[in-house]
């Protein structure tokens, strides 16, 4: 073993054995990716979580990851981890930190042999490249995520080759983007309340209402008009590419809107009704192709976290099957 990781290993047992809640921050993993990108700051929060600030030139600045380590990591150093990969929605303010602190994510994959990455979005990243009219190449959240970080977790963190992935909102249109754009790179994807017509009726819309709730409101950025720049809204639309998910595990969700079993009284959005429209369009494409994918629309329930956290657990068989587990 390395020096470095051995110093990061020493650590990490001290914090263990203290119980302390202070947050350790050891010498990051010596590695690179590709082009470059490299963790500038490693920091442990207890013995199955750690933060990576990574220095990222398809951003142009840092970017963090937070990873939740399999109970046996520091036991079995040689060993490498199936991987799941979970992507957060728009304007959320914690960011990276948002699967941790909404869901229960830590307890359930406590007995599972996966190593999980979640990796910020930004407010409103929308998992894509951005076009910039041509002036700029960041940021370029594709390469951050399917590049940057995934060597690097695979580089200096053990992370295996068996992956999934699985997002909600915006991030369920990253899931099923990424796993058509890098075919064969995910084994299983998964989509909650996700947007994954962009193409659909109204979407456009809905995802120019996204940035600019993120204050985003020149959403030209993003991919230009949707009618004008179609090209480019048809090569990053999963809808228009479902041929390149066969073979590809999916597992899609979404409720309607209203007041459902994990809500408040009286709550509704508009958003999860858009998500709803979206998805279906994209499931009904995939049963015109032959192309098998395990769907959940549950009726009542809005846009919000309780109903991300069950997804998480229903669609588990689907991913499970993908990591190998």
């Amino acid at each position: 073993m390395n020096r470095t990781r051995w110093w990061g290993l020493l650590v990490l047992s001290m914090v263990a054995l203290l119980g302390s809640s202070i947050p350790a921050t050891a010498a990051p993993a010596q590695v690179t990716a590709d082009d470059g990108a490299k963790v500038v700051e490693e920091t442990w929060l207890d013995a199955r979580t750690v933060d990576l600030k990574i220095s990222s030139p398809a951003l142009g600045t840092t970017g963090m990851v937070r990873l939740l380590v399999p109970a046996g990591w520091s036991a079995q150093p040689a060993r490498t981890w199936p991987t799941l990969y979970l992507l957060h929605g728009c304007c959320e303010p914690v960011d990276y930190r948002s699967w941790d602190q909404f869901t229960d994510v830590k307890a359930f994959t406590a007995d599972k042999d996966a190593l999980v990455v979640m990796p910020t979005g930004g407010p409103a990243g929308m998992y894509t490249k951005w076009w910039n009219f041509g002036l700029k190449s960041t940021p370029d959240w594709d390469t951050f995520h399917t590049l940057e970080v995934r060597q690097i977790v695979e580089r200096g963190y053990r992370a295996g080759t068996r992956r999934a992935i699985a997002g909600l909102s915006i991030g369920g249109y990253g899931a099923l983007a990424y796993s058509f754009k890098h075919k064969g790179m995910f084994a299983a994807a998964a989509s909650y309340s996700g947007v994954p017509n962009t193409l659909n009726q109204g979407a456009p819309l809905f995802i120019q209402g996204i940035l600019a709730r993120a204050g985003i409101f020149n959403y030209l950025e993003l991919w230009g008009d949707s009618w004008g720049m179609r090209p480019l809204w048809t090569a990053n639309n999963p809808y228009d590419h479902v041929d390149d998910l066969r073979g590809t595990a999916l597992y899609v969700s979404c409720g309607n809107g209203k007041t459902g079993p994990l809500d408040p009284p009286g709550q509704s959005d508009f958003f999860e009704p858009a998500a709803l429209t979206s998805s279906t369009s994209f499931t009904d494409q995939l049963k015109s192709k032959g192309i098998p994918v395990t769907v959940d629309y549950y009726g009542d329930g809005t846009h919000s976290w309780p109903y991300w956290q069950r997804a998480l657990r229903n669609s588990w068989p689907v991913l499970a099957a993908g990591l190998g587990l």
